[in-house]
């Protein structure tokens, strides 16, 4: 472990690895290295160079684009600032990016090249929006971020920070097709990076000789966060502009990777390369996963595969990520634990609790609930959201349904809220429902979760047409796609004459879902 006492927030990080591993390098992207001490100076200048243009602390900024080491800088930069990070889903369609970049009041918006088309449309629609930036590249009308940030003074700007302050917004899909800013604070974070600190399970403990490889997307928790947690712990991390099965071999092999975070659809893709079964995986010691359940048979051959320890995290953007670990020695054909998610990691309360928010005793399924330092502060500038998700006691409720056996492992059966997760993306059925009531011919839809055997579950849509209408399946999906992000659109669609519902008029959603999940052991894949 690099830093040697909890510092008092993640800018202190940076300046205490500046003086212990300064020659070592702290990130690697597609051939640019960055050392330690070059990553405080790097980090200072954007700091100063956001000060330059006005932006206060506690104000947003937004990023979007594709993993990048200068997202990095971006973050850790604008935390010297006090200024709040706010990273933007890419994949999703321009008018989803216009409403999270208004919606955080970004004065300024980091551009990465494959996303700089979307800019012009959404611009009319970002009314706080001063300065557009493009991270690489020359663009006409904006400014270089390497000009603009070398332009700058490598002096510590010394901003003062709290641990309270919040540090990076990362936003959630909402229930009510609008989109939820999570704030994640300095303490938030380092409760969750400090966890492989002192007596701690091999798994979670980390070396200066420590390769990680960033290859989930960094408007996601599990990017970020496993960004974060390299650099906290002065290993080397090498980022990956995106997710490619075929380019993380590549990496394992030449980079000598140690450690990864992959959500289960991405170990399917890995394993399933041809020549998996050729490389070389000595040095890897650990495949972290998790966002979404893994099929009990594809984790019986990533572990014949790979040869390493696997650990499996349980989570959520408002957690901080990561709060319940499956560790290796659990990973074991025909172990129950192996059905499990884990036990509570270190300074973690869980309890599920019942309709009326009563503890259930272990073996009882209902909500999960939990409780630690690593709960986020709340949803910007919803107040009411953020009552209903976290009690005035302190307890998440996670919207996920499970039981604890008389050990503590957590076993997840369900899901409360109706969310989809599709290789690792929240997906909300209101939202995906929303678009396809916008096609002239539907007169009403219900959009559920069917098992995917490679996305763990894809989004169906079960529509209901206006009388005398017809269309067909492909153009209700082609419509959708032009209004929501293509991992959002349905992947089939069935037309049924009417939703079944309740007396009060409540689509009966699980009446939809059931004979697709038959047979099955959870209604989760």
């Amino acid at each position: 472990m690099a830093v040697s006492e909890q510092p008092a927030h993640l800018a202190d990080v940076v300046r205490a690895l500046s003086r212990s591993r300064g020659s070592a390098i702290a990130l690697e992207f597609e051939g640019r290295r960055t050392s330690f001490a070059e990553f405080d100076v790097l980090t200072n200048r954007v700091a100063n160079a956001l000060i330059a243009l006005g932006v206060r602390p506690h104000e947003r900024i937004a990023y979007l684009g594709k993993n990048s080491d200068i997202y990095f800088e971006l973050l850790l930069g604008a935390m010297k600032a006090n200024v709040v990070m706010t990273p933007v889903n890419w994949r999703l369609a321009a008018p989803e990016v216009a409403f999270i970049v208004a919606d955080s009041k970004a004065p300024v918006l980091f551009v990465g090249p494959e996303c700089m088309a979307q800019i012009p449309s959404i611009r009319a629609q970002v009314p706080d929006l001063r300065v557009v930036i493009a991270t690489e590249g020359n663009a006409a009308e904006w400014q270089n971020y390497s000009a603009w940030r070398d332009a700058q003074s490598p002096d510590d700007p010394e901003v003062a920070i709290s641990r309270q302050d919040v540090a990076i917004q990362l936003y959630t899909s909402g229930t009510t097709g609008k989109p939820k800013g999570a704030m994640l604070s300095h303490a938030n974070l380092l409760n969750l990076l400090g966890n492989g600190d002192g007596a701690v399970a091999d798994w979670n403990r980390w070396t200066e000789d420590d390769v990680s490889l960033v290859a989930m997307p960094v408007f996601h928790i599990g990017g970020s966060g496993w960004g974060l947690l390299g650099l906290y712990h002065g290993a080397k991390g090498v980022v990956a502009r995106e997710f490619d099965p075929t380019k993380v071999l590549d990496f394992i092999e030449q980079d000598k990777i140690t450690k990864i975070f992959m959500v289960p659809a991405a170990m399917q893709f890995v394993v399933r390369q041809p020549r998996a079964r050729s490389v070389d995986f000595s040095r890897l010691k650990h495949i972290l996963y998790g966002a979404s359940p893994i099929p009990a048979a594809l984790l019986r051959e990533c572990i014949e595969v790979f040869g390493c320890g696997f650990v499996q995290l349980y989570g959520m953007t408002e957690t901080t990520g990561t709060i319940v670990a499956l560790p290796p020695e659990d990973h074991v054909e025909g172990l129950d634990r192996m059905r499990s998610a884990g036990k509570a990691l270190p300074g973690v309360e869980l309890a599920i609790l019942d309709v009326n928010g009563k503890q259930l005793p272990s073996g009882e399924v209902g909500e999960i609930a939990t409780r630690s330092g690593s709960n986020m502060l709340g949803y910007w500038n919803l107040p009411e959201a953020t009552a209903k998700t976290i009690g005035p006691d302190g307890w998440l409720r996670t919207g996920d349904a499970g039981y604890m056996d008389k050990d503590g492992y957590l076993y997840i059966q369900d899901r409360i809220k109706d969310m989809i997760i599709s290789g690792g993306e929240n997906i909300y059925p209101a939202e995906v429902e929303s678009a396809v009531c916008d096609h002239p011919d539907v007169a009403e839809a219900a959009v559920i979760g069917v098992p995917d055997d490679t996305w763990g579950e894809s989004v169906k849509a079960i529509v209901v047409l206006k009388p005398g209408k017809q269309t067909s399946a492909s153009d209700i999906i082609n419509f959708t796609r032009a209004h929501i992000a293509a991992f959002k659109t349905p992947k089939t669609v069935d037309f049924i004459d009417a939703l079944p519902r309740n007396a009060s008029g409540k689509i009966l959603r699980r009446h939809l879902r059931d004979p697709y999940w038959a047979g099955r052991g959870r209604q989760v894949n």
